[in-house]
């Protein structure tokens, strides 16, 4: 299954915002299962399948009768998929499955906010939001922009964002402190 690509715009190349070093921000890439997610899967016809599980540190979940299942990297929609295969293999003849996320991993924020931490991920969340979530900008916080870290399939991302960025659970900001 290919992720769902939106169109960039302004021809081959679009410069990244702030020198963010990633995909144009209009590009939403699908969203990948990680350690932390909370996740219903659901298998019709099999209430003792049928439960939330937790994708852990090394990336996978653990079912009964299929055992541990990799999470890591995946859109729920693979994992449902990986999951049906391995229930055909004896264990359900035509199995129904569906994956769907409860929780996000939490986004971290450090740095010059009230009360930098960990917190629960909520969707359409930007830079400024997560600000706000973290109780506001310390006194000698730097308004302009955020540093964003993100770990994408493969890689890890860093630069500067502005404050209305979009978000993404597992996120890293840094509200870096002003010098005047």
């Amino acid at each position: 299954m290919q992720p769902q690509y939106g169109a960039p715009q302004g021809g081959p190349y679009v410069a990244a915002p702030y020198g963010y070093a990633s995909a144009p921000a209009n590009v939403q890439l699908a969203y990948t299962l990680d350690s932390g997610d909370k996740l219903r899967v659901v298998v019709f016809g099999q209430d003792g399948i049928t439960n939330s599980y937790m994708v852990d540190a090394g990336g996978n979940i653990s079912l009964p009768l299929v055992g541990i299942v990799p999470a890591r990297g995946y859109s729920t929609q693979q994992l449902s998929q990986m999951i049906a295969e391995r229930l055909k293999q004896g264990y359900v003849r035509e199995p129904h499955v569906s994956v769907e996320i409860e929780a996000y991993r939490p986004f971290f924020i450090l740095g010059e906010v009230t009360n930098p931490g960990q917190y629960p991920y909520v969707a359409n969340m930007t830079a400024e939001t997560a600000i706000a979530i973290a109780g506001g900008f310390a006194p000698r916080a730097s308004k302009g922009k955020v540093e964003l870290t993100r770990n994408a399939p493969g890689q890890q991302m860093h630069g500067d964002v502005p404050l209305g960025f979009p978000l993404r659970p597992g996120d890293i900001i840094l509200v870096k402190e002003r010098w005047f």
